[in-house]
C-alpha cells in the first residue's frame, strides 16, 4: 500500500513560501524568496539526499509543478542526484484546468484529485512525496490522506506567506518519529498523524472533604 509523505521546508511561524530563491513565488507580495539557502551545508543537504534516497513518486500541486518543470529537465550535470531522481520517477499532479504536462513521466491526477489519490494509495507502490504544493497539502489534511510529515524547521520567522497549515485547518495530534538538529539551526523532525488533539489541565484539583478535614488537623 502506498503512503503519502509531506517533506517542506518551514520557518519557526510556518510560512514554507518560496524558499529556493527570490522569484521561486512572489504570490502576495513575497519578498524574502531564497531563506533557506544561509543555513544549507553539507550534512543538511545530505539529510534531503536522505529523504530522496528511498523509492517514491512526486505528487505536486500545479505551482509547483510549473517551478519544477522549469527547471530539473534542464539541469544536465549527471552527479545531480536530485536532477536524476526528478527526471525519472512519475509526477503526479494535481490542477483544476486541464493543462499539457510536458515533463517526462508526469500525469494528471484529473478532476476529483481525493479520489484519484485514495486509488493510488490502495496500490502497490513506492511512497507519493509532496514537496511544496501548499494549496495541494491542505486538501491532503482536510482529507486525511497524509501518512507521514517530514518537516524542516529553519531558523527564520518570516511573518506572511504561505503556510503549512492553513486558517481552518482540522484539528489532530502527531506523534514524533525522529528528529535531528543541524549546527546551523536547523531541525528535521519526522511525524504522524495521532488521533484527535489530547487535553490535560494544570490547574489545581479541588480538595476533597477528607483533605479539608487533614488540613484542619494539622492546625
Amino acid at each position: 500500500m502506498r503512503r503519502i509523505v509531506v517533506a517542506t521546508f518551514t520557518s519557526l511561524d510556518g510560512v514554507m513560501q518560496a524558499p529556493g530563491g527570490p522569484q521561486e513565488d512572489p504570490t502576495g507580495g513575497f519578498t524574502l524568496g531564497g531563506w533557506t539557502a544561509p543555513y544549507f551545508d553539507e550534512a543538511l543537504g545530505a539529510s534531503v539526499g536522505d529523504i530522496f534516497g528511498r523509492p517514491f513518486d512526486l505528487l505536486l500541486g500545479r505551482k509547483t509543478y510549473d517551478i519544477f518543470a522549469a527547471h530539473w529537465p534542464h539541469v544536465t550535470d549527471p552527479n545531480d542526484r536530485t536532477a536524476a531522481v526528478f527526471n525519472r520517477v512519475t509526477k503526479y499532479v494535481a490542477s483544476r484546468s486541464s493543462p499539457k504536462l510536458g515533463w517526462q513521466s508526469s500525469q494528471l491526477l484529473g478532476r476529483d484529485v481525493v479520489a484519484a489519490l485514495r486509488t493510488l494509495k490502495g496500490q502497490d507502490g513506492p511512497d507519493l512525496l509532496v514537496w511544496g504544493s501548499s494549496d495541494l497539502l491542505q486538501t491532503l489534511w482536510r482529507e486525511d490522506l497524509v501518512d507521514e510529515f517530514c518537516v524542516l524547521i529553519f531558523p527564520v520567522v518570516l511573518g506572511k506567506g504561505k503556510r503549512l497549515f492553513g486558517d481552518g485547518i482540522r484539528p489532530a495530534g502527531l506523534k514524533l518519529l525522529k528528529s535531528q538538529s543541524f549546527p546551523t539551526g536547523v531541525i528535521v523532525a519526522n511525524y504522524q498523524p495521532d488521533g484527535a488533539v489530547k487535553t490535560g489541565d494544570f490547574g489545581l484539583a479541588e480538595p476533597t472533604a477528607a483533605e479539608l478535614e487533614r488540613r484542619r488537623n494539622l492546625t
